[in-house]
């Protein structure tokens, strides 16, 4: 964040990954949802973008023209603009963006804002990474593809706003940590402990059957540094709901520390921005995570 004024800041953010679904448009607008996602977790808006992208010598120009004409639509529907980029002549694509926003730092989200007290509220179904790693292997179903893809393309834009101008202070987008790993951050830099129940985690369809089809990169990595020296405690015994609590997400919702005085706010900013959230947990006295059923 750069501070240009008293009341604005500048903020900027950088990321991108090779392609996690076929269908070109649809990878480009998630590569835009997902790196203008960092700006609404701070509770900003997004000014303008770079394209970034890598793409192989012999792969169809025309897709390439695909990924960014996704790309281009999204960051438009974000009330920004696309303002050039570069590519590069890679054996793997890969794209995303490099997104400018700005955000009043009177105002701002941040993730260090937790409170003893606060609810935890998640404002997108988990369950992306065991999707589209099913995807890749050719064994998600027409709807589940669709619904997965729709979820990862909506914005955090309404979110952020309703935060906002509820006046609550945390909040952070889960992403590559999945829900209990950043949760983790946010319980680490604000020095709370965060408490979840897996039953109140929305689901989107076909995660929990998905859920144990095999072997997760990111999942692992997550797993394994996570549930490392109590960062996060899964006392569940449900072995699905164990691996989506750390399932790698990609342009996932935020999670809102809202205070209980400004629970009221909250729900009628959410319900003014169509802001589909659920009430997933609460910040106690104490360190780390602890996910129950």
């Amino acid at each position: 964040m750069y501070l240009v004024a008293p009341d604005a800041a500048i903020v900027e953010t950088l990321d991108f990954f090779p392609p996690i679904v076929d269908d070109a448009y649809a990878s480009g607008a998630i590569a835009a949802a997902n790196a203008m996602s960092d700006v609404y977790a701070m509770g900003g808006e997004v000014l303008f973008a770079l394209q970034i992208a890598a793409w192989p010598e012999d792969a169809p120009i025309a897709q390439l023209e695909r990924v960014f004409a996704g790309a281009v639509d999204t960051v438009r529907e974000a009330g920004g603009v696309v303002a050039g980029g570069h590519t590069v002549i890679d054996r793997e694509p890969k794209f995303g963006l490099a997104v400018t926003g700005r955000v009043d730092p009177q105002r701002i989200l941040r993730k260090d804002a937790l409170r003893v007290g606060d609810a935890l509220w998640l404002t997108k179904p988990i369950g992306t990474g065991v999707l589209t790693t099913a995807h890749k292997r050719g064994d998600l179903s027409p709807e589940d593809l669709a619904s997965t893809i729709a979820s990862m393309v909506t914005l955090n834009r309404g979110a952020a706003r309703a935060a906002v101008e509820a006046g609550v202070h945390a909040a952070t987008d889960i992403t590559g940590f999945g829900l209990a790993g950043h949760l983790h951050e946010m319980a680490s830099a604000a020095g709370v402990e965060v408490r979840v129940a897996m039953s109140a985690v929305p689901l989107l369809p076909g995660a929990r059957a998905h859920a144990l089809g095999g072997s997760f990169g990111g999942l692992e990595r997550n797993q394994a540094h996570f549930l490392s020296e109590g960062r996060v405690r899964l006392d569940v015994s449900d072995e699905v709901l164990r691996v989506l609590a750390l399932d790698p997400q990609t342009s996932g919702g935020l999670v809102v520390g809202v205070p209980s005085a400004h629970a009221n706010d909250w729900e009628r900013a959410r319900r003014a921005h169509s802001v589909t959230a659920a009430r997933i947990g609460e910040v106690v006295g104490g360190s780390g995570v602890t996910v129950t059923a």
